[in-house]
């Protein structure tokens, strides 16, 4: 008796639709991180803002998150995902595209670059709630790993690529220029986007729910979930002290270091490299050491670099600063890659954009937070303080991690979730609850 084999899904670089989103992540992705080196320069280099008013324009890009984060899960649940992304694509291009207009008319100030970072991060919220929920509509479930790693390469490619343009053109054409490198971006992310054909229908509007109750649901969802819960608080602590090493480091190695533009973009380039190598291992990190292990296992061990960043001097001394990113960025990119892919597999469709942006509020939150905190360190204290504080940070985020059930098992729970009708009726929650753990 002969059986047919089950004919294999074709991974997803041989998916049409998918190489168009990851083109246009590309796209976004490279133009945004130009804007990473040439934003905050166009503050300190042109509008020569103290170290305050760059943390507090670091602020202003994630505040969103904290503000909006939790209804705009509710609200992206109800929409179409991919026009969505379209629409957030184009008001960050226009938004982006003013700076360097205002510049060249000399009417540019701080409050328009705070402007700019509170709208396009409105627009980024939406965008990153609504394309982390769009991935499962696009790949099945067994690429979704395959798929995240696509897209954490390109982001990482980004990283590499981005920061060294964004020093070059700032050096060559000024910062307010470089910017429109990211307007172009956003601009060719929209029309790749445009391309994709997945057939996608507006969600169905469940009677007698609330806005309200549509976000308690995504809570109920989050905090029923213990795994979630631990992601969430090593997430949001490290996410709080990266956001003080964003809002500090350009001040630290232009002020304190002495570096050129270019200089600065290629020492942030390192970061990049170092996620870049994550995301093309992290597939294999998985198989061979297993994909909960890894999630406290990576914070663990490249944690410790971070203390490079305030040993890092002048000349020679700055490739420090750059050893000490690659390595933590690796790491960070090798637990995103796991935890993210795990959200996506453990939660119902219905419910993915209300957990994205649960999760993106309790973890992405911390972000004003923490670059308020490393601005206002770096005023009163100086830049490298402000680092020293940041290092000590990253040195604690495992922790939530190792005092969680995490520590003793080596893969995640394979949990298939299941939908509940009459508790999508009645708003219960309608949780998968993972795998006992011994």
């Amino acid at each position: 008796m002969f059986v047919t084999p089950r004919a294999a899904t074709p991974g997803p670089l041989r998916m049409r639709d998918f190489r168009l989103l990851l083109a246009g992540a590309a796209a976004g992705q490279l133009g945004a991180h130009v804007t990473l080196v040439a934003l905050p320069l166009v503050a300190v280099l042109i509008l020569e803002a103290p170290a305050f008013q760059v943390g507090l324009l670091t602020a202003a890009e994630t505040a969103a998150f904290l503000l909006i984060g939790l209804p705009a899960g509710a609200w992206v649940d109800r929409m179409r995902k991919l026009p969505l992304m379209i629409r957030a694509d184009a008001v960050r291009a226009v938004a982006m595209a003013s700076i360097p207009l205002a510049a060249v008319a000399g009417v540019l100030t701080m409050a328009q670059l705070y402007v700019v970072a509170l709208v396009t991060g409105v627009a980024t919220v939406f965008f990153d709630v609504a394309h982390q929920s769009f991935l499962p509509q696009l790949l099945p479930k067994e690429h979704l790993v395959s798929g995240n790693g696509a897209l954490e390469t390109v982001r990482s490619s980004a990283q590499v690529a981005g920061p060294g343009v964004g020093g070059g053109l700032v050096q060559l054409l000024g910062a307010h220029l470089a910017i429109v490198a990211d307007a172009v971006g956003y601009a060719l992310s929209a029309l790749f986007l445009l391309g994709i054909r997945q057939p996608e229908s507006r969600p169905e509007p469940v009677p007698g729910t609330s806005l309200r109750q549509d976000i308690g649901e995504g809570l109920r969802f989050v905090f029923g979930q213990p795994l979630l819960r631990v992601i969430a608080a090593a997430t949001g602590l490290g996410n709080f002290f990266a956001a003080m090493l964003m809002a500090t480091q350009t001040v630290f190695l232009v002020r304190v270091l002495e570096l050129k533009p270019g200089a600065v973009g290629l020492v942030l380039s390192a970061a990049a490299l170092g996620g870049l190598a994550g995301a093309l291992c992290a597939g294999t990190i998985a198989r061979k050491l297993g994909q909960a292990r890894i999630i406290w296992l990576s914070a663990l061990a490249t944690g410790p670099f971070a203390l490079l960043w305030p040993l890092s001097g002048r000349g020679a001394g700055a490739a420090l600063f750059a050893v000490g990113s690659g390595v933590v960025f690796f790491g960070a990119v090798v637990y995103n890659v796991a935890q993210v892919s795990f959200r996506q597999t453990l939660c119902p469709p219905r419910l993915l954009g209300r957990m994205n942006a649960t999760l993106r509020f309790l973890m992405w939150g911390t972000l004003p937070l923490g670059a308020l905190a490393g601005g206002a360190l770096a005023d009163a204290f100086g830049a490298r303080v402000a680092l020293v504080w940041c290092a000590a940070g990253f040195l604690a985020v495992p922790l939530p991690l190792l005092l969680s059930p995490l520590r003793r098992m080596r893969e995640l729970p394979d949990t298939e979730p299941v939908e509940d009708k009459d508790a999508a009726v009645s708003g219960t929650d309608d949780r998968a609850e993972p795998a006992s753990i011994g």
